[in-house]
């Protein structure tokens, strides 16, 4: 599909100079661009690019000065940055607007589909699933029985969900993650094995989530495991049954959160943060990658780091001094050879 320098200006109410006739066909990086490709200017640091790219078209500011000859056509808006994120925004919807149910794929007769679904092929859903308007299930996915999805939901490729999960609308979620596998749940006999404890709850995603690929979110032992509204999970992370994530949460990949832990709302975590179960974190908590955090945070919008967490300052202050232990084991046998030879005088 193919817009003109004249179409675009239009869509971001922006000015053409050059050629308004001018075509693209897709998106590209201005140092990278070719013929046909739009790009944007926004940092300073790129200048240079703009007098050199082959994109046929480069959204700038109206408060950009030009250098020197430019080879693209441009079109000026109020902010390029912002403009060319609702480009973006569109380019993706026109790309991934699929509708319609592919074949071979397996749809319960007790299944309720939305308006406008797409089903790919090789999908499978089961009874008594309820899928809202815009829905759109990539091939491979799996929805068990009981399974109720909100209006514009999407499942990449591969996403599994388990029987009686519950998701919101506005959800979309990467591909070969699972929503609703058992939590980790065993208990011990006496004779070092262990009993299987059934887990009968669900998981409750609610609207606006983002779930990366590769992550887990595992069902409740009992009631639910929660992912309030607006929370963005990043790729291979890790929730535990009985886990309560607060509105718009960021959680980097690679971090695990054990069972029945509850983060209130607007926490962020680092890459690779571990957090042990049964405790609280306080909103608005920020947690340094690589972090382990092994008890409550009651104080709201504090900084944490380290291992075991500590207060932001306090764990940077902790890496200055572990820094200096050979320094200061030196000066400790120093000194106490100074205090051998004291004692033999």
């Amino acid at each position: 599909m193919q817009f003109t320098a004249k179409d675009i200006a239009f869509m971001l109410n922006g000015t053409v100079e050059g050629d308004p006739l001018a075509a693209v066909s897709q998106l590209a990086k201005i140092e990278e661009a070719q013929q046909g490709s739009l790009s944007f200017l926004a940092n300073p640091k790129y200048e240079q690019y703009l007098y050199t790219t082959d994109a046929s078209i480069v959204i700038i500011n109206k408060s950009q000065q030009l250098t020197g000859p430019v080879k693209a056509s441009l079109i000026r808006v109020e902010n390029a940055y912002n403009a060319f994120t609702l480009l973006l925004e569109q380019y993706n919807t026109l790309k991934l607007n699929k509708k319609g149910i592919e074949q071979p794929s397996f749809i319960h007769t007790s299944a309720q589909i939305g308006q406008d679904a797409y089903i790919g092929a090789f999908a499978y859903i089961s009874q008594n699933v309820k899928l809202g308007a815009n829905c759109k299930v990539y091939p491979n996915c799996y929805i068990a029985d009981n399974v109720t999805l909100g209006d514009n939901v999407t499942l990449f490729p591969g996403v599994t969900v388990y029987f009686d999960c519950v998701i919101g609308n506005n959800v979309i979620i990467h591909s070969g993650s699972v929503i609703g596998s058992d939590g980790f749940g065993f208990a011990p006999k006496p004779d070092g094995t262990y009993n299987k404890i059934p887990q009968i709850g669900n998981v409750i995603i609610e609207d606006d989530v983002e779930i990366g690929s590769n992550t887990t979110v595992d069902r409740a032992t009992m009631g639910s495991t929660i992912i309030h509204k607006g929370t963005k999970l990043d790729n291979l992370v890790q929730i535990a049954h009985n886990v309560e994530i607060g509105e718009n949460t960021v959680i980097a990949a690679q971090t695990g959160i054990a069972g029945s832990t509850k983060l209130e709302a607007n926490v962020m975590l680092g890459g690779q943060v571990g957090i042990v179960g049964h405790i609280s974190i306080a909103k608005g908590t920020q947690v340094q990658a690589q972090s382990g955090v092994s008890r409550p945070i009651k104080q709201e919008g504090l900084k944490w780091g380290g291992s075991p967490a500590l207060l932001y300052g306090d764990n940077m202050r902790s890496n200055v001094v572990v820094s200096r232990l050979p320094e200061l084991e030196k000066r400790v046998l120093e000194l106490e050879k100074i205090i051998t030879e004291l004692k033999n005088k």
